[in-house]
């Protein structure tokens, strides 16, 4: 019986579904081991909170050694800053119109602040909305690498980060994201050689203006293992923390290192082939499809080949038929959309003897 069915196992009776459990010493593994990679490798670690937007988890991530934390937009930044946490990063090209200026200058009051800019605008609107105090204001230019989400031409950093110079903010470095990463198992290294590639045309076009930058930051979880090149100063990975089905069949990975899974009951066993479970796109959200599914059992070969808001369709491989009122541990593709859906986590261990409740905190924050 592996860590996650022991733990199930021994909540049984004390918990409803479905919830997110957490199992605190695998996560603890997780962070311990990301931490001494980036020893190892020189490499200061940010991680990305956005995986679960949790003030515990993030103070121990620091504890471990982290040298701040990375939000993904100004909200879960307030959650993190108002707990005391005095490093922020906001890995996002934030356009500072409505309330975003007023905020984000309060937070860079409050803590030391970095932002993600892409252009020329954006960075313009940040320094009108920090006016006289935008020397407390620290950005960092996003470049792409293959992603083609956001992030500006690599060769273009250095103009963005001399216009921020120039209007008074702080140009701090230059970051990207190598989402491309997760096309494959043979995509990991290829995205994160070309992260190193334009990681690296981004400083040499700081350098022509003048600038040495502070921070060249990388992520993700799928490419950090693969992100060594001595260009980059931090890594920014935040599924590490718990792991889910997509980094496992990436190799990033292995089902040992899951540390959250969605606890789910059966309730319905009338098709001969297949049970419903209480776990629809509410909890899982909507990443999967029927040939690679949308979540899958943990001990089994079993996944959802289906999601209705509140069921999941759970078809049943020879020798696996589990009754109604059976609790399942559901194991989700991407572990990052769960969390959004709930207050709180249920936290235990691989024994299931503690059982606590963590809030989470960032839940809702989304501008």
């Amino acid at each position: 019986m592996n860590r996650i069915q022991s733990a199930l196992e021994a909540l049984l009776g004390r918990i409803d579904t479905p919830a997110p459990i957490v199992l605190t010493d695998v996560m603890q593994e997780n962070i311990d081991r990301m931490q001494a990679f980036a020893v190892d490798q020189n490499l200061d670690v940010r991680p990305h909170v956005k995986t679960h937007k949790c003030v515990e988890i993030g103070r121990r991530q620091v504890k471990a050694g982290a040298v701040g934390i990375t939000a993904g937009n100004v909200g879960e930044a307030e959650v993190f800053a108002a707990a005391g946490f005095a490093d922020i990063f906001i890995a996002y090209p934030i356009w500072a119109a409505g309330t975003k200026g007023p905020r984000i200058r309060k937070l860079a009051g409050t803590t030391r602040l970095r932002v993600g800019v892409d252009n020329l605008a954006a960075i313009d609107a940040l320094a009108d909305a920090m006016g006289e105090d935008a020397g407390r204001l620290e950005v960092v230019v996003e470049v792409d690498c293959g992603a083609r989400r956001s992030g500006a031409p690599a060769d273009a950093a250095g103009e963005l980060a001399a216009a921020a110079r120039n209007r008074g903010l702080v140009p701090a470095g230059v970051f990207t994201y190598p989402g491309h990463g997760s096309a494959g198992p043979d995509a990991r290294q290829r995205a994160a050689l070309d992260q190193e590639t334009a990681l690296t045309t981004a400083v040499r076009s700081l350098a022509a203006v003048g600038i040495t930058p502070e921070v060249v930051s990388a992520g993700s979880t799928p490419t950090v293992e693969f992100s060594t090149s001595g260009v980059i100063t931090e890594i920014r990975p935040g599924e590490y923390v718990f792991n889910d089905l997509n980094n496992t069949r990436l190799g990033a990975c292995t089902e040992d290192q899951i540390a959250l899974f969605v606890a789910g009951t059966v309730v319905s066993d009338w098709v001969s082939d297949q049970v419903i479970l209480d776990v629809g796109t509410k909890v899982l959200g909507r990443e999967g499809s029927p040939e690679r599914g949308f979540g899958g059992i943990a001990g089994t070969t079993a996944t959802l080949s289906k999601l209705n808001e509140y069921h999941g369709f759970l078809p049943l491989p020879e020798g696996f038929r589990p009754s109604v009122g059976t609790v399942l541990p559901v194991v989700p593709n991407h572990v990052c959309p769960v969390v959004v859906n709930f207050e709180e986590y249920i936290v235990t261990d691989s024994t299931g003897t503690t059982l606590e409740r963590w809030p989470v905190d960032a839940r809702g924050f989304l501008n």
